[in-house]
Formats: structure tokens, C-alpha cells, sequence
């Protein structure tokens, strides 16, 4: 027969978990860490005052401080809102995300971009802040952000109007000068070749097996355009073909087929670097997202928040995450070295078993330099 729980117990195990999350709650205040910001608040009793977790003044002592759950009951124990953090309001990350994103709106609802300073005035901050917090939350300037929904206007644009022309102006750009001149690196092909969806693009491309199953490798005359991970050869074919429904497909001959076998050989030995050209299409944000993927050595990983403070939008780890799932080229962009803040592995485009052998396997073939100053 179980014996009856001791009511002194139970006590004493609640004391326990109130103290550890009172100390938890302590070490947030002490980071001023933003995260905890309307999860709790803390009161000092030397002022008389509650704050956020994350309010920037002075450090109280842990003996003058208590935690309670909400303003509410912070205010029923005799204490009044900080002046500085005002928790009572909302805090500036959510004030500052809902100005990025009425500035975005603004953005994308406008036929010609509005200035820089016509969307401060907006927002009612200075051009200089404004400016900075915009870049904090999406990782683009204004401009960059303007340009990168242009594009993405363009590309639709192409597909349903009538000439190029009528897309080019459709689409926000003044003038068919200013646009051609970077059209073809932007696009990847011609403004009217996109529009038919790659009909004179020549596009080369090999199926082979690897260790990690099926493969497809496909390169135009820039360099590599795909480099895609499957079970079945005829669905890999078949993704190749819709992102361009009538390019010229070219199955690969003799020496397109030893460039495809540099590539199967990254897979099989990570620490291989073949220096492969790449002919990718993105946004300004995933181009910046990708690039610094290729800064990861081979056996190391980085997270999302890594990637995000590494191309300076410490905040934009979800959209680092969307970047890496709109990777195509595998491998050489290697978003498999990309893993959550606690080291386990999240979603990847090829699935996550591929991800966690390849993570393996590099970490098996790292190679730790011998120390030049390792005494005899």
C-alpha cells in the first residue's frame, strides 16, 4: 500500500520550485534580457518601483527585490510603474515592430517607393532612428527592402503582362535603362527569357547516387543552379523542371558529368572544397543569409541567432530560417550546419536524417590543426 504524500512535503517541494524560478527570473534582471518581458515583473522595495525585466536602470540589490506575475498585482503590493521601462505600456520591440511593419506596408501598397524620410515622418522618428530600426528588424534598409519587392513584382509582372516594357513600369521601375543594366544578374537570364519561362536558357544538368541517396545537379554557363538530395531520381527531375517549365534542359555530357562528380564528392568528403561557381537567385536578405553559411567550417554548426547577429539583424532569426529552407543548392550552401540555439537539429529542406549524416560525417573528418607551440 503506497503511503500517503506528507502535507510538509508537498511545502517544502513548492518552496524549492518558487525559489528556483525566483532565481531564474533574478538571472533574466540581471542580463536584462528581453525575452522574459511580460512573462513577469520585479519590484524594488528601496523605490517603490516595478519594472520590466529588461529596464535598463541601475541594478537593484536581490534582497530589495520581489517578482510578481502582472502590473496588477504589482501595483496591489504599493508599488508604481517605472518611468524609464513603463510597463504598463507596450515595450519598444513591439512598438518598433509594429512601425517596420506599417513602413512595409507602405512599401509594398505604393506604385513608386516612398522616401526614407517620408516613412520616418510616418513612423514619427527620426531619420537616422527609423533608419536603424527598420535594418535591426528585416536585415534591409528601406531601399534594399523597396528594391527586393520590386523584384518580386517583376517576376510576377513578367508572367502576365503583355511585354516586358509594360512589366518593367508595372512593377515600380522608372525607367527600362536604369533596369536592364543589372536585369540579367538579378533574374538570372534575360527580362524576356524569364517571361518565358527560361525558354533559351540552357540548363545542364546529371542524376547520379550518393551515400545519402539520389542527386541532381544542374548548372547553367554562371555556375551552379541546383544541387538537390531525394529518393527517387524522377522527383528531382521534376522539381528541376518546374522552377523552369520551358528552359532547355541538357542532360550532361562527359565533362559536365566530372563537374557533377566534384559536387557528389563534397558530399562524401566534406572537408573537399571544390571552389564551384554558383548561379543562385534570391533576395538581398537570403544572398547575405547564404553567404554567411559558407563562412561555417566544415564540422562546426552555428544557429539561427548566430546567423542573424553575423549579418547584423540579431533579430531576423526567423527569417534566416525561412532563407535556409529556400535553399536550393545543397552542400555548397550548406544551411545542413545550421541547428537551433540548444544544438538540436531543426527542419531541413532534404530531410532531417540527411542533415544529421552529414553533420556526422563532417564532424568525423575535422581535422584539429596540431599546436605549433606544443612544448617537447
Amino acid at each position: 500500500m503506497a503511503r500517503p504524500i506528507c502535507r510538509k512535503q508537498v511545502s517544502r517541494k513548492s518552496s524549492a520550485n518558487s525559489q528556483a524560478r525566483d532565481e531564474q527570473r533574478w538571472a533574466a534582471v540581471v542580463a536584462r534580457d528581453k525575452k522574459a518581458d511580460g512573462i513577469f515583473y520585479y519590484s524594488v522595495a528601496t523605490t517603490g518601483v516595478y519594472c520590466r525585466p529588461s529596464c535598463p536602470s541601475r541594478a537593484a540589490k536581490r534582497s530589495n527585490v520581489q517578482f510578481h506575475e502582472t502590473c496588477a498585482e504589482a501595483e496591489a503590493a504599493g508599488y508604481r510603474a517605472c518611468k524609464r521601462c513603463a510597463p504598463t505600456s507596450p515595450s519598444i520591440d513591439v512598438r518598433n515592430a509594429k512601425i517596420v511593419a506599417s513602413a512595409c506596408s507602405a512599401i509594398e501598397t505604393s506604385e513608386t517607393a516612398p522616401s526614407l524620410h517620408d516613412l520616418a515622418v510616418q513612423a514619427g522618428l527620426s531619420v537616422f532612428h527609423f533608419h536603424r530600426v527598420f535594418r535591426s528588424a528585416t536585415g534591409l534598409t528601406p531601399k534594399a527592402f523597396a528594391a527586393a519587392h520590386r523584384l518580386k513584382r517583376l517576376s510576377a509582372n513578367l508572367k502576365k503582362e503583355a511585354t516586358v516594357t509594360d512589366a518593367i513600369y508595372a512593377s515600380g521601375f522608372n525607367s527600362t535603362g536604369r533596369f536592364y543594366a543589372g536585369a540579367k544578374e538579378t533574374l538570372g537570364m534575360t527580362p524576356k527569357d524569364y517571361k518565358s519561362g527560361g525558354m533559351n536558357t540552357g540548363i545542364k544538368f546529371a542524376v547520379g547516387a550518393c551515400s545519402l541517396g539520389a542527386i541532381l545537379v544542374a548548372a547553367t554557363e554562371k555556375g551552379v543552379a541546383a544541387i538537390l538530395l531525394g529518393d527517387d531520381p524522377g522527383v528531382l527531375l521534376r522539381d528541376l523542371q518546374d522552377r523552369f517549365p520551358k528552359a532547355n534542359l541538357i542532360g550532361g555530357d562527359k565533362t559536365f558529368e566530372r563537374h557533377a562528380a566534384e559536387v557528389i564528392a563534397l558530399v562524401e568528403r566534406p572537408r573537399q572544397n571544390a571552389g564551384l561557381p554558383l548561379d543562385v537567385q534570391g533576395t538581398l536578405f537570403q544572398h547575405k543569409v547564404w553567404s554567411a553559411l559558407k563562412c561555417i567550417p566544415a564540422g562546426e554548426t552555428a544557429s539561427y541567432a548566430d546567423i542573424a547577429e553575423r549579418i547584423g539583424s540579431p533579430k531576423s532569426v526567423r527569417a534566416v530560417a525561412s532563407a535556409c529552407g529556400a535553399n536550393a543548392v545543397a552542400v555548397l550552401i550548406p544551411c545542413h550546419r545550421v541547428v537551433r540555439s540548444d544544438g538540436a537539429l531543426s527542419g531541413y529542406r532534404w530531410g532531417i536524417e540527411r542533415k544529421r549524416a552529414l553533420l556526422e560525417r563532417e564532424a568525423k573528418s575535422k581535422v584539429v590543426p596540431p599546436n605549433k607551440h606544443r612544448r617537447g
